[in-house]
């Protein structure tokens, strides 16, 4: 994503895990803030490298943030095959796990877009994160999605034209949970923010310097 990015592999539930941290120039105070995003679904094309994910990436590097970007299990270099979700939520553990032991002055937060924030939103009801950001969670595609949220800040963007997911089925799911979800709707969006990215970008910077 950018020149100041770092690709390497660490160790995860069925072999290697490829993940790329961004790195800001010069981090927002000394005690670095980090997030571990997660990509869309890994049989319809879905990797760290998806621009919906690098837009989030950089967003959080535009505020002093790192970025861990990482592929799922049989994604670009990552070891294993599509696991239905289960797989890819120890992947996410796994690299969590990592991040926390590698910047270890704040609990990391996390983001999802899509199939990534069904697995986002799971992971954070397991693993205490800073805060939670997703991205057009497919509700009406996947079981499992919980009735509960999780004990953190947790912010929902969702764009109202989405083709994939159904954007008023999001809303409905979001508006059940205490505390509250932050849930921000974008009326022209579609599902891969196409022509919105900029408007992502912005609402992304915001999540990220929220102190509420």
């Amino acid at each position: 994503m950018r020149d100041d990015s770092r690709l390497t592999t660490i160790p995860g539930p069925s072999g290697a895990l490829e993940i790329e941290v961004d790195q800001p120039m010069a981090p927002a105070e000394d005690r670095a803030r980090v997030v571990v995003i997660c990509h869309p679904h890994p049989q319809f094309g879905g990797t760290m490298n998806n621009k919906v994910v690098t837009t989030l990436a950089r967003a959080a590097v535009d505020v002093g943030w790192h970025a861990v970007r990482f592929n799922f299990r049989g994604v670009g270099a990552s070891d294993g095959t599509y696991d239905h979700g289960d797989g890819e939520f120890d992947d996410a553990q796994a690299v969590l796990t990592w991040a926390t032991r590698r910047w270890p002055a704040h609990r990391p937060a996390l983001a999802g877009f899509s199939f990534g924030a069904w697995v986002a939103v799971r992971v954070a009801l397991q693993t205490p994160v800073s805060r939670l950001l997703t991205v057009a969670p497919p509700v009406n595609r996947f079981d499992g999605f919980p009735d509960h949220a999780p004990e953190c800040p947790w912010w929902l963007i969702q764009g109202m034209a989405d083709e994939v997911v159904d954007a008023e089925r999001v809303v409905a799911w979001a508006a059940q949970f205490v505390p509250p979800v932050n849930v921000i709707t974008v009326p022209d969006a579609s599902h891969f923010f196409h022509g919105q990215l900029k408007i992502l970008r912005d609402l992304a910077h915001r999540f990220y310097q929220d102190e509420g």
